[in-house]
């Protein structure tokens, strides 16, 4: 390892690992973004990937969590330092109209068939890990400790986190002294946003069955509608945000799916919704899903439901907090690198992750003290378009833009993919360098 006194430029031996293996990282990207699939079917993803990193002299184990990968660097007494990157993709039908843009058909949970597309950037993150991987195997005279690293599966649905932790990901491997982790957004291509504290919420997806009894649409008095019912609910819970939530809050809740009947004369015998909530604190986020859970029953009980409703939670994760020391200590090893006009500060999204899984002890149902952990977010719009979009600001220019999961959204051009991978061998040597 280099000594204090012998001062190693990381910067530029960073950039020249990443330029000498750039193909074939873009190679590997291209392949992934051309044949997507669906959470916790990544099963040629996976592989793709352990090859990958086998190849680079890690210690690779498959299958943890189902599909997930874990690939371990130990090179010497020091911190042990976790990068996580997911793997899965979106049921959407690509519109980017690139040459190797996904053509893919997958089979959903409910049997049917869909297109499929890396909507929200997966292929990337897993492409910046092996990428990021390739550079610290370089350079591992200059550092360290244990690199540890994380190819997740079923981020879309909040369950390949959970799946790992209970595969035993801190039994049967190292547990972490840091977890780091990126994902991209529309901000300009190059830049880096970091957030401490509070970034992104929690969420909960809820299934709720109203029970009515059936009938002709002509004799309604003989039956209990549970149309009418689920029309009281969607409006009633409007009022959870707007009476029951401080107003410094910010909370969501959607409605999402509403389901009922097959034609105009026939009073169905139950009708199903699907409800979204979002918040940035969990105990609050506990007292909306309590609302909903209570505004849901007396709504039953008030329209004569025969039967109480049915509750289910489809899939739900909890608030992500970023650790405020760790991301100063970030923040100043990617100013180092990218140089501080190259940084922003994030705004907080109210889209959620199950990242923050892996650090929160009680959550993740590993025990002992919580794992710090940084979460970074790469900037993906080209230059030139980014000039071009209105607004002066960060979060002004994004909202002209696409976003992930739409099915023109393509955050894969090289000077993304680059500063992902830069920006993660960084973060990493900031810990073990």
């Amino acid at each position: 390892m280099t000594t204090q006194t012998e001062r190693f430029d990381f910067k530029g031996a960073i950039s020249a690992q990443v330029e000498a293996a750039f193909s074939d990282i873009q190679s590997l990207y291209r392949q992934l973004h051309q044949t997507p699939e669906l959470p916790f079917q990544e099963h040629n993803t996976s592989a793709r990937l352990a090859e990958a990193l086998e190849g680079l002299g890690y210690a690779v184990t498959r299958g943890v969590g189902g599909t997930g990968v874990v690939a371990l660097l130990r090179n010497g007494e020091g911190p042990t330092v976790m990068l996580r990157g997911d793997m899965d993709a979106l049921p959407i039908k690509e519109a980017t109209g690139l040459d190797f843009a996904s053509r893919e058909i997958g089979v959903a949970e409910d049997g049917n068939e869909v297109p499929l597309m890396h909507a929200c950037g997966h292929d990337l993150h897993s492409s910046c890990v092996v990428g990021a991987a390739g550079v610290m195997a370089a350079l591992r005279e200059h550092w360290q400790g244990t690199l540890m690293l994380i190819c997740q599966p079923a981020e879309e649905i909040f369950g390949g986190a959970q799946a790992m932790l209970d595969d035993g990901l801190y039994a049967r491997f190292p547990r972490p002294d840091v977890i780091l982790g990126q994902h991209n957004m529309p901000a300009l291509a190059g830049s880096v946003g970091h957030r401490p504290g509070g970034t992104m919420a929690a969420c909960s997806n809820l299934a709720v069955t109203i029970h009515g009894a059936g009938g002709h649409g002509s004799m309604p008095a003989q039956t209990v509608d549970p149309v009418v019912i689920a029309a009281h609910v969607v409006t009633r819970l409007q009022s959870i945000v707007s009476r029951e939530v401080p107003p410094e809050e910010t909370v969501v809740v959607t409605v999402g799916k509403l389901h009922a009947g097959t034609q105009a004369n026939i009073i169905p015998h139950a009708a199903e919704l699907e409800i979204n909530v979002r918040s940035f604190d969990d105990a609050l986020h506990r007292q909306v899903v309590e609302s909903i859970e209570r505004i849901v029953r007396a709504e039953c009980e008030a329209g004569r439901s025969p039967e109480p409703p049915e509750f289910r939670v489809l899939n739900q994760t909890i608030a992500l907090h970023n650790d405020p020391t760790g991301v100063e200590h970030v923040r100043r090893a990617h100013a180092e690198h990218f140089g501080t006009a190259s940084l922003y500060d994030m705004p907080r999204l109210n889209g959620s992750e199950d990242f923050p899984l892996f650090g929160n002890a009680a959550a993740g149902g590993f025990g002992g003290e919580d794992i710090p952990y940084v979460y970074w977010f790469i900037g993906a719009t080209p230059a030139e378009r980014w000039e071009a979009t209105p607004g002066k600001s960060v979060s002004e220019k994004m909202r002209h833009l696409e976003m992930p999961h739409s099915p023109y959204y393509f955050p894969g051009n090289d000077v993304t993919l680059l500063t992902g991978i830069e920006a993660m061998a960084a973060g990493a040597l900031a810990y073990l360098g």
